[in-house]
């Protein structure tokens, strides 16, 4: 049995509760850990408030938190190649097994061993918020000296994208929220504050003809807004509105195989790639943590350390 945050049906913050599971038992094309660190992301908000129900299939409530994490080899399914029980390894959960607790399953063919010199929070951030920022900047396929645009530069992934779009040689626009200015200029981008006059007016006055593609993480109304900055249609990309069709744009194409997690680690080992964690909770306060995220207002990356005790405060 293990300890887990997670959610009693769809809705908001009031389906939200602790309980307790047996440790689940990983199917041959899976592992078992014992979780070390998870990372938050929006994603998991969006998954308790039942917006992509289908996500779950037949699998009973209560739902666990969280689709990333860090943590040590228990068990491995026979189909799994690579890994090894006592391997401590990062990578994505299957969808309902969480990782908002103290053991969950991964997918072995989407779960890598942690580099040495790696910290296990850093490594919690690779699956989802890593992985995401390098498939949108691979797609886009920009020739180096040329811009793009992050809408919504200043959260994790938002972070991480600006970084590795200027480990590829290309120029950084992000747009934000005044907040977000100091963390967004520290990873290279020209920052546009979308509180402070018209946000596609301020762009233009940066580059007078658009800019050669565009990454959104914020959707809806904001995406409408910026989209026709892009001088291409098709160089759009969004992780977070799959509306962006209805614009000439795609989806970003997601990939979280194991040479993609072991590409993120790699730049993070190098000191080419920093997650920006601005906040590290307990399991306890897991809560507070997701709270954070789902305000809008995180200025970087949370990550819960299950490795914490309950009296233990958030890192600022």
């Amino acid at each position: 049995m293990s300890e887990a945050f997670g959610f009693r049906a769809f809705g908001g913050p009031q389906v939200q509760e602790f309980f307790d599971r047996p440790d689940p038992v990983p199917e041959p094309a899976e592992v078992l850990i014992r979780v070390t660190a998870a990372g938050v992301n929006p994603l998991d908000h969006k998954l308790r408030s039942g917006v992509v129900p289908h996500f779950y299939g037949e699998r009973p409530f209560p739902q666990v938190f969280g689709a990333e994490a860090t943590g040590v080899v228990l068990a491995v399914g026979a189909e799994v190649e690579g890994l090894d029980v006592g391997d401590t390894v990062f990578g994505c959960a299957i969808t309902g097994a969480g990782t908002y607790a103290g053991t969950t399953v991964l997918v072995g063919a989407n779960t890598a061993r942690k580099p040495a010199g790696l910290r296990d929070d850093w490594a919690a951030t690779i699956p989802v918020a890593a992985t995401s920022a390098l498939n949108a900047v691979d797609q886009l396929d920009l020739p180096r000296g040329a811009t793009v645009l992050i809408n919504g530069v200043g959260g994790g992934v938002g972070l991480v994208t600006a970084q590795v779009a200027r480990e590829q040689g290309l120029n950084v626009i992000g747009t934000g929220g005044t907040a977000k200015r100091t963390l967004a200029e520290a990873v290279g981008a020209r920052f546009v504050d979308y509180t402070d006059g018209d946000v596609v007016d301020r762009v233009r006055a940066l580059v007078p003809d658009g800019v050669d593609g565009l990454v959104d993480l914020v959707g809806g109304a904001s995406l409408r807004t910026v989209a026709p900055l892009a001088r291409e249609p098709g160089k759009v990309v969004s992780v977070a509105d799959a509306t962006v069709a209805e614009l000439g744009g795609e989806m970003v194409r997601r990939r979280v195989d194991r040479a993609d997690l072991e590409r993120a680690a790699a730049l993070m080992v190098e000191g080419r790639l920093d997650p920006y964690i601005v906040g590290t909770y307990p399991l306890a306060r897991a809560a507070e943590a997701l709270a954070l995220v789902e305000s809008g207002h995180a200025l970087g990356k949370v990550v819960i350390d299950l490795t914490r005790g309950p009296g233990v405060g958030a890192a600022e």
